[in-house]
């Protein structure tokens, strides 16, 4: 499943001419607004941007046995443009963050997506043989070649930190391709904005909100918020520690208002692994980007846009 938690409440254009259409993809709901002319013109641009959405997710998915990410193996094989600028970018992320943001956990996430459907937490010795099988460095991309291959048989990738933000930019790229600027892409906890204003408001745990008017921006949040497991009081979010194959117990949540989707989305998650103390310091070093990080209803950080509120 792609649905990470989140965060939109509220989503006003400061336009009031508008057409929307909401479908399902990538196992959540893609609602797209935009600001056109008459209703053909609006629709012809929704089957675009939508059928730009759903080939993303035919690459993109790790739920779909024949996608082009799960028939990655141990062989070298060129790989499309679209799953290579993900790859590259969840890699080069990987690198900055230490490992905190790191697309190969696939089979530790599938131990714990199986906790969440059983109620019972996974065993150590599980989590360790998962771990056994995950590590940035076992994916090794050639720019030059445009392949991608992977150093260990049993590894899977898992692309749901990253792939909604980059589908939201895809699809507002569509957009204003079509002479449609004024537009908003919103998935689950991601959106993209277009030229027009929106009014928005976040809410990166339950009780804690701010609001923002952005144009030309990404906002992501994610948390523990809709995806949980709990076991005798204790909280387990969907979010995975690579360092230790263990859900995260603190109770965090961070919004991201970066130029891009795909950017937002994966150091929202890469955040709330990181802690607000390590958050606090790499985001020290990021030019245009904007953080808000709450740990248990308590404000830890909150910079760029966010420090303006």
């Amino acid at each position: 499943m792609w649905k990470k938690s989140s965060l939109l409440l509220l989503c006003l254009p400061l336009l009031a001419e508008k057409f929307e259409r909401v479908e399902p993809h990538m196992g959540t709901l893609f609602r797209i607004t935009v600001d056109a002319p008459n209703v053909g013109v609006a629709h012809a641009a929704f089957d675009a941007a939508f059928a730009r959405v759903h080939e993303l997710d035919e690459i993109l998915s790790d739920y779909k046995p024949q996608s082009e990410l799960m028939r990655l193996s141990t062989r070298p094989v060129r790989i499309s443009r679209d799953l290579f600028l993900v790859l590259e970018a969840s890699q080069r992320l990987a690198e900055q963050t230490n490992g905190a943001f790191d697309i190969t956990m696939g089979p530790v996430i599938q131990l714990w997506r199986k906790a969440r459907r059983d109620k019972m937490l996974p065993s150590n010795e599980a989590i360790a043989e998962a771990l056994n099988r995950t590590g940035h460095r076992k994916l090794i991309l050639e720019a030059a070649t445009q392949t991608a291959h992977l150093t260990q048989s049993g590894m899977q990738l898992d692309v749901g930190g990253i792939a909604k933000g980059y589908a939201a930019d895809e699809a507002l790229r569509i957009l204003r391709n079509r002479g449609l600027p004024n537009a908003l892409v919103a998935a689950s906890g991601d959106l993209t904005i277009g030229r027009s204003p929106m009014a928005i408001a976040v809410e990166p745990v339950a009780g804690f909100r701010r609001r923002l008017t952005l144009s030309d921006h990404a906002v992501s949040t994610s948390g523990d918020t809709e995806q949980f497991l709990e076991i005798d009081g204790k909280r387990y979010s969907h979010i995975i520690d690579p360092s230790t194959g263990q859900a995260l117990t603190t109770r965090i949540g961070v919004t991201i208002v970066a130029p891009q989707g795909i950017t937002a989305d994966s150091l929202a998650t890469a955040i709330c692994v990181m802690g607000p103390r390590r958050g606090r310091e790499f985001l020290k070093q990021q030019r245009g980007i904007s953080a808000l990080i709450v740990v248990d209803g308590k404000l830890e950080a909150a910079t760029g846009l966010f420090a303006r509120e």
